[in-house]
């Protein structure tokens, strides 16, 4: 987020020095991310330490913290693991918030900075590590199971009649109103194709695998070593393992689109079968999943100040050439040339 949540600094730094015993001289707001739900800072303590804080509405992340640990336990370096609070717990609940905190790694994430071979051959490696991890039947039976929902394609429904009516909104809302009865056809076949496609995969039972189910270039971070790390594990999923591997190729954020970064990715990450139809309907319902997002945020709130300048401008980028969009486009065109799925 640009902005931050309404929590004030020093009760954030109150808390880290209760809580975690961290004395902090200098708290930073990091305009980072595009969670409307999170906000991330800088502690710095008197001694120059630095922490990565995280404080996030809700208390539903322990499960996906303790995921995280159970990761890097089992040896993938490529985590940061969280710090523990003084009673040693994972997290720390502030009013209607869950605080994380973790060690700062200074360095850029994916969305900034081109990964080398070698960095997405050791990426490749990773997920497959995450992908093959056996996760335990007391954590698995809390982890959330991907069900297909039709829930954002109910969602970007409910807002064709308030893109195609009168609208009464700041200028960001009439802007994102305009551009989306531009692309009508466009949002309207991608919702059709989700749904289409999310029906045609569930007949095939495919197998569920530990997913992170975020992982595109802004949750990549490399620092000044070349040292790769996987972070924001805040919502991972027991799905096809196609629900992380959409990304590689995705073009979230019109990065990751070049087909020399897949084959060293699958270097990597071995010899595996894709699913076509699978990668096809993650494509789609991601991007319905962001229309449905950045439409109930802009058209029907005031919510997001400063945010929502920025938020238009991201949901125009999903309709850039070779962005998202098109990418889509091209799985699912690809998928039905092959006539084996759909």
């Amino acid at each position: 987020m640009i902005e931050k949540h309404p929590l004030s600094d020093q009760f954030i730094i109150n808390s880290l020095n209760a809580d975690y015993g961290i004395k902090v001289a200098v708290l930073t707001f990091l305009p980072l991310g595009a969670d409307m739900n999170a906000s991330v800072y800088k502690a710095q303590t008197y001694d120059q330490t630095c922490y990565f804080v995280k404080l996030k509405r809700g208390h539903r992340y322990d499960v996906s913290i303790a995921i995280l640990t159970l990761l890097q336990a089992s040896g993938i370096q490529q985590i940061i693991p969280p710090v523990k609070t003084i009673n040693g717990e994972l997290t720390q609940y502030i009013n209607d918030f869950t605080l994380t905190v973790y060690p700062f790694v200074d360095g850029k994430n994916g969305f900034c900075f081109d990964l080398t071979d070698d960095q997405w051959i050791t990426l490749g490696k990773v997920m497959r590590q995450v992908h093959e991890f056996d996760v335990p039947p007391s954590i698995k039976d809390l982890i959330r199971k991907e069900s297909y929902s039709d829930k954002w394609r109910k969602a970007v429904r409910s807002l064709y009649a308030h893109v195609d009516g009168n609208l009464n909104g700041d200028e960001t809302a009439l802007k994102l109103q305009l551009f989306m009865r531009e692309h009508r056809a466009v949002i309207h076949h991608l919702v059709h194709r989700a749904e289409a496609l999310s029906q045609k995969i569930q007949e095939q039972l495919p197998e569920f695998v530990l997913c992170h189910s975020d992982i595109h270039g802004g949750n990549v971070l490399i620092d000044e070593s070349g040292s790769i790390f996987i972070v924001d594990w805040d919502d991972p999923i027991m799905a096809p393992k196609e629900r992380d591997l959409m990304f590689i190729g995705g073009g979230v954020a019109n990065v990751w689109n070049n087909p020399r970064e897949e084959e060293f990715f699958y270097k990597g990450y071995g010899e595996t079968e894709i699913n076509r139809a699978i990668l096809a309907y993650y494509r789609h319902e991601r991007i319905v999943e962001d229309i449905a997002e950045y439409g109930h945020a802009l058209l029907l709130t005031p919510d997001g100040g400063e945010d929502r300048l920025e938020m238009f401008e991201q949901f125009k980028g999903m309709f850039e050439a070779n962005g998202v969009v098109d990418i889509a486009f091209k799985t699912d065109s690809d998928n039905r040339a092959m006539g084996k799925y759909l």
